[in-house]
This record gives structure tokens, sequence and C-alpha cells, in this order.
């Protein structure tokens, strides 16, 4: 890939191009007007489905902060890559994310025409879209954030967070929960009609399924369920977790 300075499309319309979709067994072919008129949308592009970056943090953190965008005037946010309608839609059922549209750039022609479809040979990628996000008003580009044009798959300013501190820098962000539990326990079932009595998401991770107890024993020191960790901090078990609610949670 050759050095070159991307172009900002800040204030211009988007491509107008067709893009190729498939819903069931039917082809859907969805226009730039269709996809962008009347609607405040998020876009966030990435160089393909399933890969690392774009699979463990990109999408997922969008999929995340999506009602705290809905909250502040998106309708949509969209996730496009220069893979086929198959690929994307099975990524789309890979990454359980409901709250994003996956749609597919097969030809690159959306990504050609923001210019930033790049050579990607070298992985044996082919051409592919460079990692980018965009606000994106009746088809008007307000705000991109472009990653610098350095080796590699740089990641620091197309992430979800970056695009909350321009729409709403003063927005509240989820807290990030895990839950470790195991079928049938009865103190795991009160930790998680806790959190969601508090209205809180969580991440379960079910014994056997998700982790082994050597697992939960590396990560918490104890093998006994449930456990729970947030923001990255553990706190403990049922009693703990609701002990936390008393002490913190008003300011959940």
């Amino acid at each position: 890939m050759s050095k070159k300075t991307f172009p900002n499309k800040e204030g211009q319309r988007v491509p107008s191009v067709t893009l190729h979709t498939r819903r069931d067994h039917d082809w859907v072919d969805l226009t730039s007007e269709d996809i962008f008129a009347g609607k405040t949308v998020i876009v966030f592009s990435l160089p393909g489905a399933f890969t690392p970056t774009c699979s463990s943090s990109h999408v997922p953190r969008f999929n995340q902060l999506a009602p705290v965008f809905k909250e502040h005037g998106v309708d949509e946010i969209i996730c496009i890559s220069v893979n086929d309608a198959f690929v994307m839609n099975e990524w789309a059922a890979d990454q359980k994310a409901e709250n994003i549209t996956f749609l597919p750039d097969g030809n690159g022609d959306f990504t050609d025409g923001m210019g930033l479809l790049v050579n990607k040979e070298d992985l044996g990628f082919g051409k592919r879209s460079w990692r980018y996000s965009m606000l994106v008003k009746d088809g008007v580009i307000e705000k991109q954030f472009i990653e610098p044009n350095v080796p590699g798959d740089p990641y620091g300013v197309s992430d979800a967070d970056t695009m909350l501190d321009h729409i709403a820098p003063d927005a509240k962000r989820p807290l990030d929960v895990s839950i470790f539990t195991r079928s049938g326990c009865e103190y795991c079932a009160q930790a998680k009609a806790l959190l969601q009595q508090h209205g809180i998401a969580y991440e379960e991770l079910v014994l056997n399924r998700d982790y082994t107890s050597r697992t939960l024993r590396a990560v918490a020191g104890i093998d006994s369920v449930p456990q729970v960790f947030i923001n990255g901090d553990y706190v403990g078990g049922a009693e703990s977790l609701a002990e936390w609610f008393a002490e913190e949670g008003s300011n959940a």
C-alpha cells in the first residue's frame, strides 16, 4: 500500500452506489438513498469480516453503545466491509450484534467512492477498506474519523467511544459487566435478576460452555459461582453484588 493522505469528505454526500444484500433466500439491492435518506446514521468500515480487531473490539463496542447513540439522535449504526453478502450475514450472526446493520460492499464501490479502498494483497485480501467511521445526516457526511496511514491495521480514532465523544461528550457510558455462572445455580439467578432490576446489560459466561473451573480460579481466585466483574474490577457473588449496588449502584 503506497503512502498517501486519505481524503476527508466532511461536508460531502456519501457515494451514490447500489449494495447487493441478501435477506433470507432473496437478493435485495439497497441504494445510498435507501440507506441514508432522512436519517442520522453512523457508519464504520473495516478491513474484513471475522478479522481479529473487527470482531473483538470494533463491532462489539458499537453494538454496546448503540442505545446511548440512539438516545442522542442516531437512527442506525451500519458496519460496511468489502465482503460479499453471504460472508457479512454469517459474521452478523456470529457477532450477535443485534444493534448493528451489516452491509456488504462486495465490489468495493462504496469504499472506492470514499477514497478509502486500499490494496492488501500482501495479506491475500486483495482490495479492502481502510478503517474509518463517520456520522452521516441525510446523506451528508458531518464528521469522519480516518485511521492514520501507518503500517498494519491501526485502530485508535474510528472506535465507538471517539464517535460518542463527538456526538455527546457528556453521555454516560454503560457499565462493562461479566458474570460467571453455571446452569441451575440459584444464586446466579439472583445476581442476574439484580442486574436486570437495575437495567444493566451483562455478559454471561456459563460453566463448561464458556469457561472451566480452572479458568475461574485463575481470574477470580475462587471456583464458586456466581462471580461478577464490573468495569474490570472483581465484585464477587450475589451478596457482594447487592452490597455494591447499596454503596455505588445509585451512581451506576
